[in-house]
């Protein structure tokens, strides 16, 4: 690691998930769940929940470029969720679970329009991704914060989020921690 690190955000579902697969991703230094793309600040998780604020779930990544490129972020993104469904995963419905990628730069918006484009010869459907400029983030309650790891017998975190992060570990072996 060379010390120097980047930033992504992403909201593909719910935060846990994402949260989840990058705490194991080799590279990926720091992770927090968040809100971003609405327009109340300082959301909470019961606003956020309710649709009407605009904002997404996300996670927040600090990553070393030096040990996993922005492209290698997008294209585990695009494996661990389902970017064809609007607003929606599984049963996870409403504009908050929306798939969105919130670039940080000019360089980010080029990788992620390429990674995109790529991804649009492996899914079936139409890739229904949000592509968006950063926008203010807003950290979310500490409870949210390594959800998973603290709860890892919960019923959503055993069916949902535990087949997402062994698909990342099976499909992505070289870039676990």
């Amino acid at each position: 690691m060379n010390g120097q690190t980047d930033i992504a955000v992403l909201g593909g579902g719910c935060f846990w998930c994402l949260e989840a697969v990058y705490l194991e991703a080799r590279g990926v230094t720091r992770v927090e769940a968040g809100y971003t793309g609405g327009g109340m600040p300082h959301p909470t998780y019961e606003q956020v929940c309710t649709g009407d604020t605009g904002h997404a779930e996300v996670v927040r990544l600090e990553f070393d470029p030096a040990s996993i490129s922005y492209h290698d972020i997008l294209e585990i993104f695009f494996t661990i969720h389902d970017p064809t469904t609007l607003n929606r995963q599984g049963n996870d419905v409403g504009t908050q679970y929306r798939s969105v990628i919130y670039y940080q730069s000019d360089e980010q918006e080029k990788v992620a329009r390429k990674v995109i484009a790529e991804m649009a010869g492996v899914w079936d459907a139409p890739i229904v991704t949000q592509l968006a400029p950063a926008q203010a983030y807003y950290k979310a309650e500490e409870y949210h914060q390594n959800y998973v790891e603290q709860h890892p017998f919960q019923r959503y975190c055993a069916c949902v989020v535990a087949p997402k992060v062994e698909t990342f570990r099976a499909m992505y072996a070289h870039r676990v921690k």
